[in-house]
């Protein structure tokens, strides 16, 4: 059934407000936004007048359905802590869609992730982005794998040092993940050579990021970290996105020059670790003036997938230009996942993943979500 939203003001999420404006739904898709639409086919209509239309909102990071809530270690899939080095591995092969985060997301406006591996390991394993609604995770799949996950810093230190294991310090994490990715290519090369050589599940993975079917997505808090993830990048030619960026302020000028994508957050957490010390919403100021892509996360279930929308609110609140801030969550978001052509902004031919919300949604104390479209279907609605 197509249905029409009017009278609402459209953030569109390419940096755009439209007022007064109008979306049409059919079969799943969007296929008319404007201000000035022939509505004469459409078979229900709905008056958004003073209200809010967006995309469904992104969050480019989380752990959403492998870090269950409310159960804790029989829920606590995110992490394979067998091994530093487990690029074999599939965040897809953990996930619960049936888990009560996602019922959060879909409530809160968020209707695409990516969830990968915790941070635990210094090659993690491989990410999947999917859509937030489904009882079959297989059925809900944007795009697998999304992404290689890689930790640097204190984590993959503290997980295997105190095990008196390698690494013990960031050379011996950078040296890991250097020698994993020499016989990657080598595996490559052997295989091209010989196609019934011995198969090896990681290195084939990991050949995915060599040949640039997917990014390495580094966990990486602080400057000097940032730049050994873009030194290894440019060592063996692979796309990066740098997780976390905590200190990116510091070499945001650096950032802009190796044109490397950024999710920053959680922001709203606290400062639990070394590397976190100078987290703040400066950081974001500072990429955004040196022209840095970023996206905002939660880093779900660090701080909860239902307060994104609160983070770009701060944000936006700390100064950061407010069609900036719904990038970060919209089309920059769809951009950093690589699913920019189905999701990240309204627009005809995208999927008709939309929210309704009762007033401006970054008038966090007034304004709630009334209803949550995924693929032209409602997934939410408020009593």
């Amino acid at each position: 059934m197509s249905v029409a939203i009017t009278n609402a003001t459209i953030i569109i999420g390419d940096g755009t407000k439209l007022d007064k404006g109008t979306i049409v739904i059919e079969q799943g898709m969007i296929t008319a936004v404007g201000t000035d639409i022939d509505l004469s086919h459409v078979k229900k209509v709905i008056d958004a007048n003073g209200k809010f239309v967006t995309p469904g909102i992104i969050d480019v990071h989380t752990h959403l359905g492998v870090h269950e809530e409310g159960i804790g270690k029989e829920g606590a899939d995110y992490n394979e802590t067998s091994s530093p080095l487990t690029p074999h591995v599939r965040s897809l092969d953990g996930i619960n869609p049936l888990e009560v985060g996602f019922e959060i997301a879909r409530r809160s406006g968020v209707t695409t992730v990516q969830i990968m591996p915790g941070s635990a390991n210094v090659i993690g394993g491989e990410m999947v982005t999917i859509k937030t609604t489904g009882t079959i995770v297989d059925k809900m799949i944007l795009r697998e794998p999304s992404g290689m996950k890689a930790a640097f810093g204190e984590n993959p230190k503290r997980v295997f040092g105190t095990k008196d294991k390698s690494p013990v310090t960031r050379m011996g994490l950078a040296a890991l993940l250097r020698q994993q990715f020499m016989q990657a290519q080598d595996y490559k090369k052997a295989r091209e050579h010989d196609s019934s050589c011995k198969r090896d599940l990681g290195l084939e993975n990991l050949v995915k990021v060599l040949d640039g079917k997917i990014p390495l997505r580094a966990h990486a808090h602080r400057a000097d970290d940032i730049v050994t993830v873009l030194r290894l990048a440019n060592e063996f030619g692979i796309q990066v996105t740098i997780e976390h960026c905590t200190e990116g302020h510091k070499i945001a000028p650096f950032l802009k020059e190796k044109g490397v994508r950024v999710s920053v957050g959680p922001t709203l957490s606290s400062r639990s670790k070394v590397e976190t010390a100078e987290k703040g919403f400066h950081t974001l100021l500072a990429l955004a003036e040196a022209g840095v892509p970023f996206s905002i996360t939660t880093d779900h279930p660090v701080v909860n997938i239902e307060y994104l929308i609160t983070t770009v609110s701060h944000a936006v609140r700390s100064g950061l230009d407010e069609s900036l801030a719904w990038m970060s969550v919209t089309l920059n978001a769809a951009k950093h996942l690589g699913v920019d052509d189905h999701v990240g902004s309204l627009e005809a031919g995208k999927d008709a993943d939309i929210v309704l919300w009762n007033g401006d949604p970054l008038d966090i104390h007034r304004s709630r979500v009334e209803k949550t479209w995924i693929d032209g279907v409602v997934v939410f609605e408020a009593e």
